[in-house]
């Protein structure tokens, strides 16, 4: 364990951007990206580890979670003005500060090392996480922001962005959606008062508990325990009312223990909301608290956008057609739901190749493909699936028939325009992982 003086050092890139500039410095194609970027001000050279694309670097400034009367705004409105009346300090003003403004681009190191995720974690790879370079990404959680801000002198908080994961393609997975994350730090006269009960063990097990870190004595993890469900189950009834029935779930994360998910029963059926446990501390240590216990939560706001106002299709909270954006504003009452504007058709196309020599189907990774059918259709694509499956007896050449689904949010898509999009999807996948077309 380090010492006071060996406190991990998170660079501070996390600056706020109220805008995001993107120049490209050269046009020479690496990898993915054809270009060196420079964004606001800073150049970020591509190597081996590179796999963003124009498409996704797209989406940096677009900052829907603050737009005004959009879905996500209310859904972060909510939280934060629950959390605003929930928690006020001596003087009757809020306890949780809010940020919603951090830059997207973080280090490797504050993305999984500031939060105790192992070397091995599969989420650290590629096919998971989209990287600018070996040092830099996409950050994949709004929960990266824990350590600056704990080091920074925070010990309430709320941070609301946008985050980048490498996903399959349906109506409820998109590559950049929203998270909302929380911590609050409790010392001993925060969480005991004038009480004669300690946070910390004096001398705590070599071995951890299943039930509590060892760190913490029992008293500390059961008061903690007990205002983190007491403050969530609050937030779920503010938002879906106050005989909403719901569940807790005990789980693992990386860096909290313990851990659970609370579900609620929504429309017939059970659905996760946010993941939550008490900090570990050797995060808290890091960041200089060595006598202290806190809580955190994550939760994702187009899930809880989706389940509110019954959004059947997450590439609808980008969309900037009126017919969607003008159902929603701020004041909006509880319960009013989203109507279908119009429910264009969908056009099916099979899209069957050979994987290059005898090439075996796990050495293809579909995250790849998915994001290059994403860069030519755009919002145009609904849904891929691997549809078939093939090794020829003979050569021993793998095919792979993946069937895609179009459907276009705003108008009715002609067969003629799918097809020159699935073809240039084809083209595409022909020069960028050497597959022969069937």
């Amino acid at each position: 364990m380090p010492g006071a003086k060996n406190f991990l050092k998170i660079p501070r890139i996390s600056t706020t951007f109220p805008r995001i500039i993107i120049r490209t410095l050269s046009t020479k194609p690496i990898g993915n990206l054809k270009s060196t970027l420079e964004i606001n001000r800073r150049v970020y050279q591509p190597d081996q580890w590179t796999n963003v694309n124009p498409r996704i670097l797209s989406f940096l400034e677009r900052r829907i979670h603050v737009q005004e009367h959009h879905p996500l705004s209310i859904v972060r409105q909510r939280i934060v003005k629950f959390f605003g009346e929930k928690y006020r300090n001596s003087k009757g003003n809020p306890l949780f500060s809010t940020h919603d403004s951090l830059s997207p681009i973080v280090s490797v190191e504050q993305n999984f090392d500031s939060l105790l995720i192992p070397k091995d974690h599969p989420s650290r790879e590629k096919s998971q996480s989209y990287y600018l370079n070996r040092e830099f990404m996409l950050r994949a959680h709004t929960t990266v922001h824990q350590a600056e801000l704990i080091t920074a002198g925070l010990d309430n908080f709320l941070v609301v962005g946008d985050v980048y994961r490498r996903d399959e393609i349906n109506s409820t997975h998109y590559p950049v959606f929203h998270q909302l994350d929380a911590v609050r730090i409790h010392t001993k006269k925060s969480l005991f008062g004038e009480l004669d009960l300690q946070v910390m063990e004096e001398n705590p097990p070599a071995l951890e508990e299943s039930t509590h870190q060892s760190y913490h004595t029992l008293e500390a993890v059961k008061l903690t325990e007990q205002e983190l469900k007491d403050t969530l189950v609050g937030l779920v009834k503010s938002l879906f009312g106050q005989k909403v029935k719901y569940r807790w779930v005990t789980t693992t994360f990386p860096f909290t223990h313990p851990s659970w998910e609370l579900e609620i029963f929504h429309r017939d059926e059970w659905l996760e909301v946010l993941g939550c446990g008490i900090m570990r501390h050797e995060i808290l240590r890091r960041c200089g608290h060595e006598n202290a216990i806190g809580y955190a939560f994550g939760l994702g706001l187009e899930r809880l956008a989706m389940a509110l106002f019954q959004i059947p299709d997450i590439r609808l909270f980008w969309s900037r057609d009126s017919g969607f954006l003008n159902q929603f504003h701020n004041d909006m009452p509880p319960g009013k739901i989203y109507k279908p504007v119009s429910l264009y058709p969908q056009c099916s196309n099979d899209l069957s190749f050979w994987l290059p020599g005898t090439s075996s189907p796990d050495s293809f990774d579909s995250n790849d493909l998915y994001d290059e059918v994403r860069s030519v259709g755009g919002d145009m694509v609904e849904q891929v699936h691997l549809h078939d499956q093939f090794t020829h007896p003979k050569t021993g050449r793998t095919s792979l028939c993946f069937r895609i689904i179009y459907r276009h949010m705003e108008k009715t898509l002609t067969q003629a325009e799918v097809n020159d999009i699935h073809e240039k999807i084809g083209k595409t996948l022909v020069e960028k992982f050497s597959v022969e077309i069937r």
